[in-house]
This record gives structure tokens, sequence and C-alpha cells, in this order.
């Protein structure tokens, strides 16, 4: 008998990718790496504020369980959709997989450490300039980071590299808070001791760190459930009958951000699934959208 949860989020998933991919309107590289690009995308239809105002800049990084065969145009048409909403979006590629084959792996390997971090440091360094040069529209001063699944793992990162432990790989730690609105990060992977008691993407979140062994000496660098508090305006939005990476992930994150001091907003969407926060004939895409235009306008 079919489970109908699983015929759920496949339905989901098809609905998600049946778009097709949307060209950028400039593409300017971070580093020398073919996968080191950032994709920019103007501000346009009815929310677009015209060529003399600036926009906010929303910053977006794809998911994928941070495996190699997931690139960034997967995630192209929920980017026009932001764009269409009238925020200059910046679509950003990073390394993903390995680059050495791993004994016992079934099926691609999610992330490379350090570079996957490498580059999303480097990324969110570059883009001020990056966005000036590619995409005047863009204002500096309003970025908000969204990202989806391992996308949402990296936002969330990103936005606490002030508060990395002083021993972190060079180039990832921030001296003061990022300059960012807030992030919006969509069924993240917010919690890697949790992902892994549920198997989270065939156990993605330890691959990343480079395995079992590593993974205990490695997370307090990378989990962003021990990265608290940021100080950073965070909204998580979780789609409660998500089977990929399921409530109990973004519940753990935001019951340490309580316990730290803080506190993260967490919208749970019912009905909804994992691929429906990107979906732009989804109903759940307009909410992410709403989600972001509070921090950013």
């Amino acid at each position: 008998m079919t489970d109908p949860a699983v015929e759920r989020d496949a339905a989901e998933a098809a609905s998600a990718f049946s778009h097709p991919p949307v060209a950028p309107d400039a593409t300017a590289a971070y580093g020398e790496h073919p996968d080191q690009i950032v994709d920019f995308y103007a501000p346009r239809g009815e929310g677009a504020q015209g060529p003399e105002r600036s926009a906010p800049l929303v910053v977006v990084l794809h998911g994928g369980a941070w495996r190699a065969p997931y690139d960034r145009q997967h995630i192209t048409p929920f980017v026009d959709f932001l764009a269409r909403q009238g925020f200059a979006v910046a679509n950003v590629e990073y390394r993903r997989g390995s680059s050495l084959p791993h004994q016992d792996a079934a099926g691609p390997v999610a992330g490379r450490w350090p570079e996957t971090f490498d580059d999303v440091a480097a990324a969110m360094d570059a883009l001020p300039a990056l966005a000036a040069a590619s995409l005047p529209q863009a204002d500096p001063r309003r970025i908000v980071l969204t990202g989806h699944s391992a996308g949402g793992h990296l936002a969330l990162w990103a936005a606490a590299r002030h508060v990395l432990p002083h021993d972190a790989p060079a180039g990832w730690r921030l001296p003061s808070p990022p300059l960012l609105r807030g992030v919006v990060a969509l069924a993240p992977i917010a919690d890697f001791t949790v992902a892994q008691e549920l198997g989270v993407c065939g156990g993605a979140s330890a691959q990343l760190l480079g395995g079992e062994v590593p993974f205990g000496e490695r997370r307090p660098y990378a989990d962003p459930a021990a990265l608290l508090p940021t100080g950073i305006a965070t909204a998580v939005v979780q789609g409660r009958s998500d089977i990929v990476v399921p409530e109990a992930v973004s519940e753990a994150y935001v019951a340490a951000a309580a316990q730290a001091g803080e506190m993260v907003g967490l919208t749970l969407l019912d009905g909804v699934g994992h691929f429906p926060l990107i979906d732009p004939a989804a109903d759940a895409c307009a909410v992410v959208s709403e989600e972001i235009a509070q921090l950013a306008w």
C-alpha cells in the first residue's frame, strides 16, 4: 500500500520542479571556482518601485542536502517570484558534494568541509560590492537572507558568523554582527543533533561535517542550534506535513533560541510539506514572501 504522505510529497515536489528555470539579469563571481558565482535578478512586475528607487536585497541560498547534483537552477522560479514581488534578489551558488569518494556512501555525499562554509562566508562578504556593480537597484542597507532546507541551514549559519568560536577556520568569523535586516529560514536543517536522530536526508548533516567521527568536534562551528543567540531577527517557516525535514527540527532550533534568551518566529503551515515553500504556484510561497517583506521593507 502506498503511503499517502509519500504520495503528497512526490506531488508537491513535482509541482515545485515543473517550472522552467529563469535566467538571471546578471551574474558575478566571488571566487575562481566555477561554483563561486551569484546570479542577480532585478525587481520587476507590479511590486517593482521603478529604476529611480532602490529595493531590498533578498539573498537566496538553495537547498538540496548540500549535494552536488542539486544546484541553484531548481530554485530560480522561486527567485523570480521574489523579484516579481519587487525585491532585488541574489541567488548564491556554492560548492557542494565532495571532491573525493566516500566509503559506504549510498549516493552523492553531502557538502564539503570546509569548502561549503568557505564559499558562503566569501559570498556574503563579497555581495555588497557585487550587487553595487551588477544590480544598482539593490539596497545593501536592507538585506534579508533566506534559504530552503540545507540552504536554510546556511542562511542561519551566515547570520551567526559573529558568534562562531574564536578558533573557527579563517574567513568564517565576523568581528561584529552582519548587516542584515533578518533571516527567513524555510524548513531549515537547523538543529544537527535532532536532524541526525531523525535521519534527515540520509544523514546529510554528518556527511557535511566529514562523517560520524568529526561530527561532534565540528558541530559547534556549523550547527545553527549551537550558535545562539545571534541578535539577528529570525523567522522560520515550516510545513507541518514535511517528511523531508520534519517539523521537529525547526521546533528544536526555536527551543534552543528561547533557551539562549532569543525569540525566533515560527510559522507552521497546516497541510504543507517541504516543497510548496519554494513553489510559486503554491499558497505557501506567498506566505514566505510576506515574511520576507515584514523584515525587508
